[in-house]
């Protein structure tokens, strides 16, 4: 069974939409290239090397259209050696409607969703999910992914679709490798899918607080005993 890749560019409040330009998703939405003036080359350089190894590419129809206009027509170019890639990998589209498939490699996904991405995970050893915000709602609905790359940039925006906008159920998740932020404040943040759901304790009670502070917990007095019998003042 292979692994399915969620990347995504998000700012600090999580919004998702329109990271590229202004026309990528443009309703409602006055931010579109709200990436543009953050790009630098530690984050080009980490982008590149989560494309190693995908062997397909999952995309949401939005996505699918603005990709397949574009990649097609920029091998040779600064961007080849991805443009390449995308070019030679099978695609697979998630739509309701009917998409022009015209990129060579593309596959309508049929209406059951969950059930036609388990197979292509089952056909693939390295799929990536880009962008596609609401295709992501129902991967992160049915845990339908292993990886989670989530660039976060140093601006919130208070408006836009978000990446988790409705779609996500409680999920453990797990750091894969230690942060690593850019010269212009982007952190790259590389999270896998843990087993079971999140736990919950109480902040209130001694040791739970004292850990959070950094403090020693102090030794409790058995109830019933009077101040400086079995608390350690003896």
């Amino acid at each position: 069974m292979g692994l399915i890749h969620i990347e995504l560019f998000a700012t600090l409040d999580l919004v998702g939409q329109s990271p590229g330009g202004p026309d990528e998703d443009p309703v409602g939405f006055p931010f579109g290239g709200w990436q543009a003036p953050l790009l630098d080359e530690v984050a080009g350089a980490q982008v590149g090397a989560a494309y190693e190894g995908t062997d397909a590419l999952l995309l949401g129809r939005r996505t699918y259209d603005i990709f397949a206009a574009y990649w097609p027509h920029q091998e040779g170019g600064q961007d080849s050696e991805i443009a390449a890639l995308f070019n030679s990998v099978p695609k697979y589209v998630a739509s309701r409607g009917r998409p022009d498939l015209s990129w060579a490699g593309s596959t309508r996904l049929g209406p059951d969703l969950a059930d036609a991405v388990r197979e292509i995970r089952d056909r693939h050893e390295q799929v990536k999910v880009v962008g596609s915000l609401n295709l992501v709602q129902t991967l992160l609905r049915e845990k339908l992914f292993d990886r989670l790359d989530l660039w976060v940039h140093p601006i919130v925006l208070g408006v836009g679709k978000k990446v988790f906008d409705g779609g996500e159920v409680p999920t453990n998740l797990t750091l894969l490798e230690p942060p690593a932020a850019g010269p212009r404040g982007t952190v790259y943040l590389r999270y896998g899918l843990a087993d079971g759901t999140p736990g919950t304790g109480d902040m209130s009670a001694p040791e739970p607080r004292c850990r959070a502070r950094g403090l020693k917990p102090p030794r409790l007095r058995p109830a019933g005993l009077p101040s400086g019998v079995g608390s350690g003042q003896e």
